[in-house]
């Protein structure tokens, strides 16, 4: 049996890639035992895998006023919208990871408004799906729902620019054929021996 292709699109070797990208997916293989596969297909762009990640960095690592685990949630739910296997499957593991819940992840992706969560984080998600499937409808009663349980504008935009970052993500891994490692399967699901 052959091991199914990473992506699509052709993958560069480590010998092959930047010095600055190769030192990055050396350290997230050295931190975590493998390399997302996300990083191998990006690489074969030099400049746009900077930008991607850099941009994902800075939405995703920064203290705000939404948790890192709502973030994740965000990712998972609209993912799951946009039918990318990968990021459901990846963000997911991350979640379970963010929340302590290995529960979580699997109830977001499949119905959020049913998941074990808070009536602000089912708020949150509320606005990031319909950021992520119809943006154009956003108006002052969405804002006016997230201000009622607590999100201040910077959240409002952080929730914004996850849900419209990962928009873009779920079609790159899409179209890309982009496949989660097998790692992510099982990562968060039962505690550490």
């Amino acid at each position: 049996m052959t091991t199914p292709a990473v992506s699509r699109f052709p993958v560069p070797s480590l010998a092959e890639m930047p010095d600055d990208i190769r030192s990055r997916i050396v350290g997230v293989q050295e931190k975590s035992g493998f390399v997302p596969n996300v990083f191998l297909a990006l690489a074969a762009r030099p400049d746009e895998f900077r930008a991607f990640f850099a941009y994902h960095d800075a939405l995703m690592d920064k203290d705000s006023g939404v948790s890192k685990a709502e973030r994740e949630m965000i990712v998972v739910a609209t993912s799951a919208a946009n039918q990318c296997q990968y990021c459901v499957v990846a963000h997911g593991a991350i979640l379970r990871i963010r929340a302590k819940n290995a529960l979580i992840a699997d109830q977001i992706a499949t119905n959020y408004r049913k998941a074990d969560i808070t009536p602000r984080q089912r708020a949150m998600l509320d606005f990031a799906m319909k950021v992520s499937r119809e943006a154009e409808t956003v108006g002052d009663p969405d804002f006016d729902a997230l201000k009622a349980h607590g999100f201040s504008d910077d959240d409002i935009w952080d929730i914004t620019a996850v849900a419209a970052f990962f928009a873009l993500s779920n079609r790159m891994a899409n179209v890309t054929a982009m496949r989660p490692n097998d790692e992510f399967y099982l990562m968060g699901r039962q505690p550490k021996a």
